[in-house]
This record gives structure tokens, sequence and C-alpha cells, in this order.
């Protein structure tokens, strides 16, 4: 099965992945990484420092002529901000020796793992907390969720995603949004996100995003910052992955963790979610036809899955993004030190991240299905499961 960690801090010198379980033979190249990346920095409200710091992941170990071996992959990327950003981060971060006159944070901020962070791990100063918690971890787990990616487009799975809601701005309503997107979906899900990505904001509809940006703008005289609601969608599933029979085995729980496990998530649903809760039955479940040898849907408000499993049809997630804790015009808290309430420092960041965060969403549930297929027609060659995956859908 695969699996992947990540290590390194926000302004340490660099990130670093392994990815283990990839089965041999799997085409992969560092260029085939960076596509996500690049994507992940990109997006309307993004902060300063994407304006320097271009990431790119360095295969170290699991390939052999742009294939892997069935060992682990290990990545390294560098974090730009350490050596070009004007904050001492040599220093700030020496791993060695502490310096003398380096500031201590002691004011958390409301929304942020800085309190909490600082009270379970007994520091003093929040940088540690700030450092590990940050958003900058997701640029590495891209690069390794981007893995798992590749594998799953090898046998014709696609992931895409687009923003349905900035703040007030959105879609009204579930019906709304598979007009725009049901086209899309039918040459798989990659078309949605290479539609969404046409738009700064990833949101498809073209008013829409004027409006967000409109929002954003808003929002950033202001001094304050935004989230929103995100769509992912999935292509290409075969019926019957993840299972019924434990609770830790349903696909849909699996997929859920990941989004939550997700820095700055605070909801996910499948297929209508929430919105089912308030119609009758009949407005919400997919009736089933057979259809050219095969059962199918007429509708996907279940989001192509059922019982723990899919069913065939695209898998649909939704995930809810706070907006983000950091802000120009700052909250009030209470110096750690001295007890005194007072306002928030500002950490430089994003108004609006959602933009970019789809694409850590996209990334972050390949690993769930992937391992999932190789639940299913699992081998440790590419070889091996395309003949077993051949196999049980004759």
């Amino acid at each position: 099965m695969i699996r992947y960690i990540t290590a390194g801090e926000s302004h340490g010198p660099g990130l670093t992945g392994i990815v283990e379980g990839v089965p041999a033979g799997l085409l992969l190249t560092e260029e085939d990484i960076a596509v996500h990346l690049v994507r992940r920095q990109q997006g309307y409200g993004r902060g300063g420092r994407m304006a320097f710091e271009k990431d790119y992941a360095t295969i170290n170990s699991g390939l052999r002529f742009s294939k892997t071996m069935g060992g682990p992959i290990s990545m390294y990327m560098p974090n730009r901000a350490f050596e070009k950003d004007d904050a001492g981060w040599p220093t700030v971060m020496n791993k060695k020796t502490e310096a003398e006159g380096i500031e201590k944070i002691t004011l958390p901020r409301p929304g942020h793992a800085d309190l909490v962070g600082a009270q379970k791990y007994k520091f003093k100063d929040i940088r540690p907390v700030i450092e590990r918690s940050s958003a900058r971890e997701t640029a590495m787990r891209v690069a390794c969720c981007g893995v798992a990616r590749q594998f799953l487009k090898h046998f014709g799975i696609e992931i895409g995603g687009h923003v349905l809601r900035i703040g007030s701005i959105g879609y009204n309503g579930w019906d709304e949004v598979r007009e725009i997107t049901d086209p899309l979906t039918e040459k798989g899900a990659e078309a949605i996100y290479k539609a969404a990505d046409e738009s700064d904001v990833r949101c498809l509809n073209e008013d829409l995003s004027g409006e967000m940006r409109e929002e954003i703008k808003k929002r950033r005289k202001e001094g304050s910052s935004l989230g929103g609601i995100y769509e992912i969608v999935i292509t290409g599933l075969p019926v019957g992955l993840g299972s019924y029979v434990h609770w830790d085995r349903k696909l849909d729980g699996q997929l859920a963790q990941v989004i939550m496990g997700t820095q700055a998530m605070k909801g996910v649903e499948i297929g209508m979610g929430f919105e089912s809760g308030y119609l009758p039955g009949h407005e919400v479940h997919d009736e089933i036809t057979h259809e050219e040898n095969s059962f199918k849907r007429r509708t996907n408000r279940m989001g192509g899955i059922e019982g723990g499993m899919s069913t065939g049809m695209p898998i649909i997630i939704r995930g809810v993004m706070k907006p983000i804790p950091t802000m120009l015009n700052p909250l009030s808290t209470v110096d750690m030190e001295t007890k005194e309430e007072t306002e928030t420092r500002y950490e430089r960041s994003d108004v609006c991240a959602l933009p970019r965060a789809v694409v850590v969403a996209e990334s972050v549930v390949a690993p769930v299905i992937a391992n999932a297929f190789l639940e299913k027609f699992g081998g440790d060659s590419i070889q091996e499961i395309e003949a077993n995956f051949k196999n049980a859908i004759q």
C-alpha cells in the first residue's frame, strides 16, 4: 500500500518527502510532479512568498530510467525563502546554536495552531508551531501525492477540482454546479481542473470569478481574509473500491479524513452532502438503471459512493476552508509571556488561499483512491496490476 511522510519547516532549508509502496514499473518523472506544484502556487489572493519561490521537487531515490523500482521514493524541495528572504531565516531557524537577539513570538493567533501547539509541546516561543503547522508543508504533500496521482492516471483514473464559493459569492445549489461540470466530467476529471485553471480563482463560471475577485479585493482593503468551498471530482473508477464490512475501510470515511487532515479545512461532504439533509428522499437518491450490460445511475447525487464503496460513477467531494487566521487588521489575543491582552502580530500571508488549496485537495485524495485500487487489484509491479485489473473487469 502506498503511504508517504513529509518533513521540514516553513522557513527551514527545505522540505523532504518519502513515498513507499509504489509498484515497480510506473513511468514517473520530476516533470510529472512539477505540473501540480506550479498549479499550487497560482491563484488570485496569494501572498508575497509566491512571487519569488518556485517549487520543484528533486527525486533522489526509487527511480531508474524514469520508472519506479518498487522501493521508497525520496524527494527534496529547497525553501528559497531560507536564503532569499530578508528576515534572516538561516539564523532564526539555525539547527545548532541559538543566536542572541532573535525575537520570541508570544502572541498566538486566534484560529491557528499557535496557542494549543505551544501548550502541548511546552514551547515558550510559538515559532516551532508556526513553522511546522504552516501550509508550506503542503508543497511536499502535493509532490508525494503526485506519485499516487500518476499511478491512477496510468489506469485511466483522473482527478480535478474547482472553486464553488469564496466568502459570500458562489453557486446556488447542486443542480447549478452539475450543469457546468457534467459536460467536462464526461471528458475526464482533468478537463475540470484545466478549465478551472483558466480562472485565477479557479471558478468555472466567468461571472462568479469576477465577483470573487472583487470580494477578495474588498476583504484585502479591510485587512481581513476569506475562505470558501471547493469541489473535487474523480473519474474512471471501477465499481467496488472500499468496503461496507468495517467502518475504517469505507471509502468515503477515508476520503473525509485526508480532506480534514489538510491545513485550514473545517468541513467535508460527499455528493449532495448537507444539502441532502433537508430534501425528501425522491430528490436525493440515484435511481438504478441497466444499460449496455452494466448497472448505472440516472443521477449522481450520492457522489459516486454508496455504503462506503465506489459505484462506478464519478466521486464528488466537497471541502470547506476557513478564512486564514493571519490578517493585516489584527484580532485580540493574549501575550503568552505577560498574560496581557493585546493585538496579534502579522505574519505575511494570503488573503484567500482557496484557489491554491484546491490543488492540495486534489492531491491528498489520490493515495486513498490508489490504495483502494491496490487493495482490489494489487501486485508488486504495474504489469501484474494491469493483468489483475484486466481479468477483474472481463
